[in-house]
């Protein structure tokens, strides 16, 4: 009944003027920062570790209120992508440096699309898929299995392939084999036992090492890419140059090297803008868990 409920907001939410979506989503936004210590709590924390306490107060809340309302227009988008044409998206989006992924596609070479979350993720994904090649987008299974259907139905709709993270190895390998793209996210929290140890902006933390495996493996290009914004209106889909993966006779070692490329690739995107990184979720709990105590 309640997520009945939720698609007749939807439908009627689709119904109003773009400006006054934006304005609901702002408003969810304030109300979650005013309302959610919890959440608040964890981005000080974040932004604490990483920036070694020398954010001011004032700094830390702003960057805050804007996760929030990040995190709120990436629901946003999501729901619009469902009911989204391909010319309306392409009005939001720029595409910058192109070249990085026709250089691979010349070579005759698969493309592994590393990402973060970072500023409107959802936009970011359904881009590549609309504009550049179709990819396998890997996720982690939701607990909320109504609300798991209807985001991979918005994330798919332009052509991408969602497949969940515990049953992706063999479908990522046939088509890396095929010279077809994937895309896999760097800056979760993983476990003791996956990834390997980085410095990420001078803190030891593990990293997934599944990109740059792949990558050396199957000889496709890892090629980091974001997105970000100036207005909320209009989007700068940005690809950056190939990350190598050396190929020795130390296998561990090319994986480790090519591993922490991508983290200094993610520590100086946020160091540049920090506000657009989703500082409400505990990143570093399996590796540094005294930060959230």
């Amino acid at each position: 009944m309640g997520f009945k409920l939720f698609l007749i907001l939807e439908k009627f939410l689709m119904q109003l003027p773009n400006s006054w979506r934006k304005g609901f989503f702002s408003l969810l936004a304030t109300i979650g920062y005013y309302t959610s210590n919890r959440y608040k709590k964890v981005s000080h924390q974040n932004l604490d570790f990483l920036f070694d306490n020398k954010m001011s107060e004032d700094e830390k809340d702003e960057i805050t209120k804007y996760a929030f309302k990040n995190l709120s227009f990436n629901f946003l988008h999501a729901m619009e992508l469902r009911h989204m044409s391909k010319e309306d998206l392409q009005k939001k989006i720029t595409i910058q440096n192109i070249e990085a992924i026709e250089k691979v596609h010349a070579e005759g070479r698969a493309v592994i699309y590393v990402t973060t979350h970072y500023s409107s993720w959802e936009l970011g994904g359904a881009s590549i898929g609309a504009f550049i090649e179709p990819l396998i987008a890997v996720y982690k299974k939701m607990k909320n299995q109504v609300y798991q259907e209807w985001l991979l139905e918005a994330r798919d709709s332009f052509g991408n392939i969602s497949m969940e993270k515990s049953n992706v190895v063999k479908p990522l390998v046939r088509n890396l084999k095929k010279g077809l793209a994937c895309g896999l996210l760097i800056d979760t929290n993983i476990n003791k036992k996956e990834g390997v140890i980085i410095n990420f902006m001078g803190k030891t933390l593990r990293q997934t090492s599944t990109p740059a495996f792949l990558a050396r493996k199957f000889n496709a290009a890892i090629i980091p890419v974001t997105i970000r914004t100036d207005d909320e209106d209009n989007y700068t889909l940005m690809l950056f140059d190939e990350i190598k993966v050396p190929k020795t006779d130390d296998v561990n070692d090319d994986i480790l090297k090519a591993t922490q490329l991508q983290a200094d690739w993610l520590g100086d995107l946020i160091k540049k803008e920090p506000k657009f990184w989703f500082w409400l979720h505990r990143r570093f709990k399996n590796d540094h868990p005294e930060i959230y105590m």
